[in-house]
């Protein structure tokens, strides 16, 4: 940052519930984290008032305003597939932050992102149908929990949707994410410019 002479809002999106300023979750982090005031561990090294937020709220962000889920009324659920799951709620526009959805219980196990993420598929070698197979078990879930409008999906594993995106099933109507990996970024700038009434 001090490189690029940024003047600018700084957005910083983390894999982490964020609560006022504060990590409390730290499933794809290192356990230090929880606790930890994001401020005080990374406002002395960024300039101004960084704004800091869970990183699929900030990818759930951008494809609201500029992605998959651009213009659509109602509830919008952004899911990121990868290390984990991650979500964002989106209704009408706005964040509902910090929904940690990715930890529900599913099939018996208390922790879907154990199961479901990509990571999962990796490690347990499973077939993209079997694992869209599980990935659309989970969208149900979440169905039957929130009704959404829409089902935005991306994470690591969008940048290659052919073999997976096809095969799942929902009553929801599902979109690919729009930004891939630049989701989170975009995200981030849009909350900074919501935080400073831009």
């Amino acid at each position: 940052v001090k490189g690029l002479d940024v003047q600018a809002p700084i957005g910083v999106a983390l894999p982490a519930v964020v609560q006022q300023g504060v990590a409390r979750t730290a499933a794809n982090l290192d356990k230090s984290w929880l606790g930890t005031s994001v401020d005080d561990a990374l406002g002395s090294v960024l300039p101004g008032s960084p704004v800091y937020l869970n990183d699929a709220d900030a990818a759930g962000l951008a494809e609201a305003r500029f992605g998959a889920g651009r213009d659509v009324s109602g509830l919008v659920v952004m899911v990121t597939l990868g290390t984990g799951i991650g979500t964002a709620l989106i209704h009408d526009g706005r964040l509902v932050p910090n929904a940690e959805l990715g930890h529900i219980e599913l099939d018996g196990v208390p922790d879907a992102e154990v199961h479901t993420s990509a990571r999962a598929r990796e490690i347990e070698g499973l077939g993209w149908d079997e694992w869209a197979a599980r990935v659309s078990r989970y969208l149900g879930a979440l169905e039957n929990l929130i009704w959404p409008d829409l089902f935005v999906i991306g994470g690591g594993v969008s940048r290659n949707p052919d073999p997976w995106f096809p095969s799942l099933k929902a009553r929801t109507p599902l979109r690919l994410a729009q930004l891939s990996s630049n989701a989170g970024i975009v995200g981030a700038a849009v909350r900074t410019e919501t935080a400073s009434g831009l």
